[in-house]
Formats: C-alpha cells, sequence, structure tokens
C-alpha cells in the first residue's frame, strides 16, 4: 500500500469565508433573499444551511420554503439579522451595549449557537453597575445561565451603589434575578430593611403577582437582620406581608430578638449575616504591652486589607481572651488598665476582670452578659459544640495584692445565659494555651503553682522545662462524655509559656511562646500519642495574635521580638502552611501591636 501524507492548511477557511463575503457584496450566485423589517439581505443558501440549524431546517428537502427565492422573517429586526449574517459570512461577531439585545434575538432565534455563546461572553465580562440589572434581563430572557448567574452576583455586590443611584433599574429586574439577589449570602454595604423594602416596592412595581410568587420573593428575607421597632412596622406596611406564611416569619423574627443570651445558639439563615464569614478580628494590643488600645482592627484575608471596627472595645484590657459563637463574637476577662491620679501624676491602676462582654455585628452593638464566676487574666479559653470553656488563668483575690494562679475551670451556658463549674485541672495554671481537637479540650504548657519559678516536685507533673517554670505537660478533658478527670499526654518537646496552640486537619500545632530557647513548632499525633519537631520560625516572637484559617493556614499578627537586645514591637503579619511546613511574610500591621487576641467572625462590609 502506498503511504500518503494529509495536510492541513489553516488560511484555507479564512479564505473560502472572505470569498463568500465578497460574493455576497457583489450579490453574485446569491440564491435566496432574508427579508425583515423591509430591508431584503441576499444570500447564499448553502451557506446559511451549514451555519445554522434553523436554516438546515428551512431549506430540508420537505419545507415549502426549500425553492422559495425569499424567506420572510417578521421576528426579527434588521440591524440584528444583519450583524450575525455578517458573522456567518466572517466570522466576526460585532456588539455593542446598543446592539447586543437584537443580536442576541436574532442569533437564538436562527439558532446560531456560536453567536449566542459571544454575546454570553460580552455580557459577562461587560458587567458592572450601569449594566448588571439590564444584562440580567437579557440573561434570563433567552436562558442563559452562566451569564444570568454572574450578572445577579454583580447585582448584589453592587447592590448598595445600585439603591443610590439604579433604583428603577432595579425595580425592572426579572423575579429570577431578584430572588437570587435575596439568596446571596454576600450583600456588601446594605441593610437587610432596605433589601425589605426593596422588595415591597418592585411587588408595587410588578403586581399584582399570584400569592404563592410573593411568598416565595419574601421568604428570601432575612428578617432576623432587621431591628425589633423596624419589624413591629413591617407587619402593617403592605399586604404581602400579612400572608400567613410571611406573618410566621415575622414572629420568628421577633422571637429571636427577645431570645437574649441565646441568641447564638439560635441561628438560622433568617439571623445570618449576608457577608463574607472569615474576617479576622484583632482585638486589644497596642505598641506597648502596658498600655492596649481600645480599637479593633479587622483584616479580610481575600485581599489583605486592614480596616478598623466602628465600635471599639469598652475597656482598655489585656491577658484577655475572645471566641465567636453562632457569629457573636466575646470577649472575656483579663486585666483592666485604667487612668488615675496619684500623688499629683498620673497613674495606671490595674485589676482583674471577670466582665464577658458579647458584640453583634449585626447592628454594631455591645452587649454586657453574665460575668465569669471567677476574675481570670493569663488563661485561656476555647469552645466546644457552641459552649465556651474558660479554663485556668491568674487572678486576685478581694483584699490581696498579689495573682495566685488557678486550676479552675468554667464553662457559660448560652440556652440560660450563666456560667457553671466544670472540671479542674490537676493544678493551678497560667500562661498556658488549648485547643479543641473532636469534642476534646486539650491544654499545654503555662507556670503551674501560683508564682514564677515554681520548684519541681511530682506535685508539678514532672514536666518542668530545665529552668523549672514553664511546663512541657499536656492535659486533656472531654466534657462531651462527662469526664471527671484531665488525662495527661505526651509532654511537648519544650516547656512552652505564653504561647498559641491551633488544631489542623486532627493534628495539634504547638506555635511560639515566651521566654522559649528555641523557635521550633511541634505537632501533636493523637493516634500516637506523640510530639513531632517542625520547622521553626528564623526569629522568635512572642504576644502576637493567631488566627487559623479553614484552608489550614495559620496567621500571626504583630508581636514581639529581640532585637539589640531589647524587646520591640512588630508589625509582620506571617502564615505558617502546615500542610508544607513553611513560614512566609504576607503583610504588614497599619501599626506595630503587641498583645492581640484573634477570632474569625462575618462582618458586613
Amino acid at each position: 500500500m502506498e503511504s500518503y501524507s494529509l495536510l492541513y492548511s489553516s488560511s484555507f477557511r479564512g479564505h473560502l469565508l472572505s470569498q463568500f463575503q465578497r460574493l455576497r457584496s457583489d450579490r453574485s450566485m446569491c440564491d435566496v433573499v432574508l427579508e425583515a423589517g423591509g430591508v431584503a439581505f441576499p444570500c447564499h443558501r448553502a451557506l446559511l444551511a451549514s451555519s445554522s440549524d434553523y436554516f438546515w431546517a428551512l431549506f430540508g428537502e420537505t419545507t415549502a420554503e426549500r425553492l422559495s427565492a425569499s424567506v420572510s422573517l417578521p421576528a426579527l429586526m434588521p440591524k440584528g439579522l444583519e450583524i450575525v449574517l455578517d458573522f456567518l459570512y466572517s466570522g466576526w461577531l460585532s456588539l455593542s451595549p446598543s446592539t447586543l439585545p437584537v443580536v442576541l434575538e436574532a442569533a437564538r432565534y436562527l439558532q446560531v449557537h456560536t453567536a449566542v455563546s459571544l454575546c454570553e461572553l460580552f455580557i459577562t465580562d461587560g458587567l458592572c453597575t450601569g449594566t448588571c440589572c439590564g444584562y440580567a434581563n437579557l440573561a434570563e430572557c433567552h436562558a442563559l445561565p452562566d451569564a444570568l448567574a454572574a450578572a445577579n452576583h454583580t447585582i448584589s455586590m453592587e447592590m448598595s451603589t445600585l439603591l443610590r443611584e439604579n433604583r428603577k433599574e432595579l425595580l425592572e429586574l426579572n423575579s429570577q434575578s431578584l430572588v437570587a439577589v435575596l439568596e446571596a449570602n454576600e450583600i456588601p454595604g446594605v441593610k437587610e430593611v432596605e433589601l425589605v423594602k426593596l422588595a415591597l416596592d418592585w411587588l408595587d412595581s410588578n403586581g399584582p403577582l399570584p400569592l404563592l410568587k410573593s411568598n416565595l420573593l419574601l421568604s428570601h428575607l432575612r428578617l432576623g437582620l432587621v431591628s425589633s421597632a423596624d419589624l413591629s412596622n413591617l407587619g402593617n406596611s403592605h399586604k404581602a406581608m400579612a400572608t400567613p406564611l410571611i406573618r410566621s416569619h415575622l414572629t420568628r423574627a421577633l422571637e429571636y430578638h427577645r431570645l437574649g443570651s441565646a441568641q447564638p445558639v439560635r441561628q438560622s439563615k433568617q439571623s445570618s449575616l449576608r457577608a463574607f464569614p472569615n474576617h479576622v478580628l484583632l482585638v486589644g494590643g497596642g505598641a506597648s504591652p502596658d498600655w492596649p488600645e481600645q480599637q479593633i482592627l479587622t483584616f479580610d484575608i481575600r485581599d489583605g486589607k486592614f480596616s478598623s471596627l466602628k465600635s471599639g472595645l469598652l475597656h482598655r484590657l489585656r491577658n484577655h481572651c475572645v471566641c465567636s459563637v453562632g457569629a457573636f463574637l466575646f470577649v472575656i476577662g483579663g486585666e483592666e488598665l485604667m487612668e488615675g491620679v496619684r500623688d499629683g501624676g498620673k497613674s495606671v491602676a490595674t485589676a482583674t476582670s471577670n466582665e464577658v462582654w458579647r458584640y453583634d455585628p449585626r447592628f454594631e452593638c455591645w452587649e454586657k452578659v453574665e460575668s465569669m464566676l471567677e476574675r481570670r487574666s493569663w488563661f485561656t479559653c476555647c469552645v466546644v459544640k457552641e459552649v465556651i470553656y474558660a479554663i485556668g488563668g491568674q487572678q486576685t483575690r478581694p483584699g490581696a495584692k498579689t495573682q495566685t494562679s488557678a486550676a479552675s475551670v468554667e464553662f457559660y451556658d448560652m440556652t440560660i445565659g450563666s456560667w457553671r463549674r466544670g472540671v479542674a485541672m490537676p493544678r493551678p495554671l497560667h500562661g498556658h494555651a488549648s485547643t479543641v481537637l473532636g469534642n476534646g479540650v486539650y491544654v499545654s504548657g503555662g507556670i503551674p503553682g501560683n508564682i514564677r519559678g515554681g520548684t519541681r516536685g511530682s506535685s508539678q507533673g514532672g514536666h518542668l522545662d530545665d529552668r523549672g517554670d514553664s511546663s512541657r505537660e499536656v492535659l486533656f478533658w472531654d466534657p462531651g462524655v462527662g469526664s471527671k478527670v484531665w488525662e495527661e499526654k505526651a509532654p511537648m518537646a519544650i516547656g512552652r509559656f505564653g504561647h498559641r496552640m491551633v488544631t489542623i486537619r486532627d493534628h495539634i500545632y504547638a506555635l511560639l511562646g515566651m521566654y522559649e530557647p528555641f523557635c521550633d513548632i511541634e505537632r501533636y499525633d493523637r493516634q500516637a500519642d506523640h510530639w513531632t519537631r517542625l520547622q521553626p520560625l528564623t526569629v522568635g516572637s512572642f504576644r502576637y495574635g493567631m488566627a487559623a484559617m479553614p484552608s489550614g493556614a495559620v496567621l500571626l499578627f504583630g508581636g514581639r521580638k529581640w532585637r539589640g537586645g531589647q524587646e520591640v514591637t512588630v508589625r509582620s503579619v506571617l502564615e505558617y502552611n502546615a500542610h508544607r511546613d513553611r513560614w512566609k511574610e504576607i503583610g504588614q500591621l497599619p501599626r506595630p501591636l503587641t498583645g492581640i487576641e484573634c477570632t474569625l467572625l462575618p462582618l458586613p462590609n
């Protein structure tokens, strides 16, 4: 068999189309005329049939138009048909915001699928505040799911501007898009009551709607994000709000506001913020450990930018704890610093606190909840199944000037709004760290006893470091099974104080603390009950803030370092990749900060 070669010319197809275009321009060899709006377009039947499913069927063997000299297309506008024909003859589709509707109509009607796809791409690429509503209506009308989803997302993200400048376009929005927008989990800069007013105005502009459609639309509003006063007025503001279904939503929202301390454990979609869920809050801290700030910083992990929370701390605190439950921020205990006057000059008074403050980002307000049973600083807290546990710490007893360490544990029962006693640790600790793995609480390190430099002995577990103060001990307690004792686990390699622990994918990591001779990171495997040393940080750090990301990365904010024989406060933001055991600097704080406590919280933008 003789061999042969198969060669391909990439320019031949373009040349062929250009020749067809020349024949069309010269009206040469045209065998059919398309008519739309009184305008005639001479064309070539073979090219039309090979480029469009519509014309393939129209010029089939059994149709009346098979041999017809002209075909009328009364459903199409001349401009739209002209541009689509130019595309069939050249491969180039001319689009602009003004011609897009007629081109899309012609391409869809004639079943020129490539042209329809290009129109969808044009919509997606051209989305902005001024076009998103009109493009959403076009995409919905012509069943373009990708463009519709993109347009709906743009409307959600630009809603604040649209409400101010393009409200008329919002009122002309198709119902499918409005429902999708009201389902969105993120609508920056817009209060829920504004969305309620928009939905009611839309119903007035597009009604009357069937009861089912009206209820479907309004049921996507998150009435738990509307204040009690506004909820009371909404019930009588519109007849659509008086249906049994929407009345039940209003009732549940009012009941939510009356829950008080139980709000964090009674969250639902109706009370969930429309916001990105993982802002990092940097609570407390300052350039000096002796004078913390009341301002709270927020860190957006998407763009790496910092901003200030409108509502700062009500007191200056250090050595406190923070956590989040049900999208509420809790600030617990610590040392409260107060300015005073002594001997004619300014002085600073310090008092260990047992106060607990709760911040609600929905309404940007602070509320004092029941105080802890004991005053605590240098303690640790963690959350297990929406229950806050406060563990150990230092305290100043009434009438005493010296601080003592505590072994006590207490937990906050939000359903009744009170603190209760938990199982005490085997010995007093302060400066320790904790984390949760599964439903169990792990506590590591710290300084045992009531004073720095406690003596060795069996009463302290025998896991002190070489200097005899910072402990290597690791304790475990499972509150879920009703355990009455803390179990000892394998000790860390290094005695740590003022350090951090974090859980990442079924492992526990112990990070840098104070007074450590090394900068090692350790990882704990609970199955093997064993610690492994990992890549150390090149420069030690302490009194930093730490936040664990859902991705598994750990962020360290600021802190103190030794530089030139002195402690200095730094601005660095470091990221630890646990999977690769690697550190890198990803940014800088707006100013040097130390003594920060961090947690993740959804925040309205």
